[in-house]
């Protein structure tokens, strides 16, 4: 051990009690020793990458040990001292950053990049900004089920520069959430110093825009960080709000070992260095005679006897062998779909009465679940979906939101984590870009990734043939079927419509939900006035004949149905998907091997679009059954114009007999 000198770190121990301090100092002294022996096995090639936090050490214990462990924290790479201070064992840590099947992602991710309810803990993913929304979500629960907990998220001053944080922070603040918002001022973003990365002097004055109380606190400090966040968050367990705190400490590694430190003038480096968090502290307790020799060395010793014997076990324990069925099982959460049969009475309704019936029908059988979107409270939404939903159902669970798609998104995939339901409504389907990200990297990937469901359901009023242009008409649903994770359901009729929005917001996956707004209000049908669920994956047979298969979903399932009646010496099975994911390939197959023709009929463009998937399947699966080239028939290779002439001329609907005909006639 080194000798011991007078501490540069000014302390003050308040009232607390000498075992504290002790804690205090074993908690920080825990992750240093793993770091160390970490980068020596990293040298030695035996783990394959590793994010140092040495010398931020005193933020991460200092925060969790304020925090009750039944409370969430979501830290970053730099967070050890979180994850060893709520006491997870090493042995499935090291496993962990092994790729182990004893780690918490089945080898599916590496580092820090997983959470575990066990220990109220959400990992981090690569895009950062995503956690704050998500820890919005969890604080948005917590004030519901009045618990009386707060959520405490980490985010470093580069993660501040990105949208999601502006609107995690603004969201917190007009809710009034319990959340402790701490951004870990380490001096570097990768190699980009802070005086490149913002402009203003403290980033805790970020918060005042926000209406949010902040605070800067010396980062290295362990007394000050753990006395004042405990404080704070007793003092919003009684009254919820956010908090802002702006930790000033210091990066001493490079941002991943192997990008150094090069960048980072010498004197700087040095000047952190004698602000060690651990050393300054361990200084201060050997002053005070809290801390001696004897129980350091008894500290050390104990530490690296776990250490090398949770290595031990994590070596010992053999590599993953890929199972396929495993693998891909692992996708969604398992769902049992349980059938409620619609009942025999039935109104006439729009397309759009049954998806606010449905809507409304599952927020009465489901008391955790929470809707929200922009406009949809008193105004009850642009399409009126949800009108008169806040006097039936109250503020509290149809929440207005700010224009801030990703955080909502964030929100709802918090409130998965703490065990609600959440529908989020996409304005305009074409506003989800706004979202894209959480939407497919968060909610998509977080079940194979670490078994956290995500129930969400992303409803998408989209589609064109109503005027609105390139911004307010697109039929976006091929962006999502790309993406292992996400299920997409998009039906043409008010029934279907009903059914499958209950078995969405039933299904514990995330669910994307298209509502095509042209058949909001141009499409009846009788519908059974009671809660009723429709399966995913079964598609609706409208037609049956014997010359061509004829597939679609959405507004071309109508195009279709049109020229079939118009064309009644045509012979056709005509198949709704209503699901896009998962998909009745069945259905299609045996029609087409009945038929031996098919043609394919959708909205979207068609370059990468769903039709181009199930023609593949058609020509790998029956080809030997096929009397003519599968056919597909889609919209132009443009963006959606907004004149009426410009529009018929764009979407596929003005075509599709002629292409029909000729396949018939091939």
């Amino acid at each position: 051990m080194p000798t011991i000198t007078k501490s540069n770190i000014d302390y003050d121990k308040r009232n607390l009690s000498d075992k504290t301090l002790l804690k205090l100092y074993y908690n920080m002294l825990r992750p240093r020793l793993i770091e160390e022996k970490m980068l020596i096995l990293l040298r030695q090639g035996k783990i394959s990458k590793w994010f140092s936090g040495i010398g931020q050490e005193a933020i991460s214990v200092g925060v969790t040990m304020a925090l009750k462990p039944s409370e969430y924290i979501l830290p970053m790479h730099r967070n050890l001292g979180v994850f060893t201070t709520r006491e997870i064992p090493l042995h499935r840590l090291f496993c962990q950053w092994q790729g182990k099947a004893s780690g918490f992602t089945k080898g599916r991710d590496r580092s820090f990049h997983f959470g575990t309810q066990d220990y109220n803990i959400v990992g981090m993913i690569s895009h950062l900004g995503p956690q704050l929304g998500v820890a919005d979500g969890i604080a948005l629960a917590n004030l519901l089920k009045k618990n009386g907990q707060v959520t405490a998220v980490f985010t470093g001053e580069g993660g501040t520069s990105e949208g999601d944080f502006h609107e995690a922070l603004n969201v917190a603040s007009v809710w009034q959430l319990p959340v402790i918002f701490c951004i870990e001022n380490n001096g570097y973003g990768l190699s980009t110093p802070t005086n490149e990365q913002y402009h203003c002097k403290h980033l805790a004055d970020r918060g005042k825009g926000y209406g949010i109380e902040s605070f800067i606190f010396d980062g290295n400090n362990v007394i000050e960080t753990y006395s004042k966040v405990k404080t704070l968050a007793e003092s919003v367990r009684k009254r919820p709000r956010p908090i802002l705190i702006e930790f000033k400490t210091f990066r001493r590694r490079g941002h991943e070992e192997a990008s150094g430190t090069k960048y980072v003038p010498e004197q700087l480096m040095k000047e952190w260095e004698a602000k060690d968090p651990i050393e300054n502290y361990r200084s201060y307790l050997f002053s005070k005679k809290i801390l001696s020799a004897e129980i350091d060395n008894k500290y050390v010793d104990e530490i690296k006897a776990d250490i090398d014997k949770a290595l031990e076990s994590a070596y010992a324990e053999e590599p993953i062998t890929p199972n396929l069925t495993e693998e891909l099982n692992d996708v969604f959460k398992p769902f049992e779909y349980k059938e409620v049969k619609p009942n025999k009475k039935t109104n006439e309704l729009r397309l759009i009465d049954a998806i606010s019936e449905g809507l409304r029908q599952s927020m009465e059988a489901h008391d955790d679940l929470v809707i929200m979107g922009q406009d949809i409270a008193e105004y009850g939404g642009v399409f009126k979906i949800t009108e008169g939903f806040v006097k039936q159902f109250g503020k509290d669970r149809v929440r207005n939101t700010p224009i801030c798609e990703s955080a909502i998104v964030e929100t709802g995939m918090g409130l998965s984590i703490a065990g609600l339901k959440a529908v989020v409504e996409m304005q305009f389907s074409d506003f989800v870009t706004s979202g894209f990200n959480p939407i497919v990297n968060y909610l998509a990937k977080s079940y194979y990734r670490w078994a956290q469901q995500a129930d969400v359901v992303v409803r998408m009023p989209c589609g064109a043939g109503v005027a609105a242009g390139p911004f307010h008409s697109q039929t976006n649903e091929a962006w999502f079927t790309k993406t292992p994770g996400l299920k997409v359901v998009y039906p043409a009729f008010p029934y279907d419509a009903k059914g499958l929005l209950a078995t969405a917001i039933n299904d514990p996956n995330p669910v994307l939900f298209f509502e095509h707004k042209a058949l909001y209000r141009s499409i009846r049908q009788e519908v059974p006035t009671e809660y009723y669920t429709l399966p995913f994956g079964q598609a609706s047979v409208l037609k049956e004949g014997n010359d061509v298969t004829i597939i679609s979903y959405g507004a071309g399932v109508h195009w279709a149905l049109d020229t079939l009646e118009n064309n009644g010496d045509i012979s056709a099975d005509l198949i709704d998907l209503r699901t896009l994911q998962p998909l009745d390939k069945e259905a299609i197959l045996s029609s087409v091997k009945k038929t031996g023709k098919a043609i394919i009929l959708q909205e979207d463009s068609l370059f990468g679009g769903i039709a181009s998937d199930i023609s593949a399947l058609i020509m790998e699966e029956c080809f030997e059954y096929l009397d003519a080239p599968v056919k597909r028939v889609a919209s132009l290779e443009t963006p959606i114009p907004f004149a009426a002439q410009l529009e018929d001329q764009y979407l596929a609907k003005g075509k599709f007999k002629e292409e029909l005909l000729k396949l018939i006639n091939y």
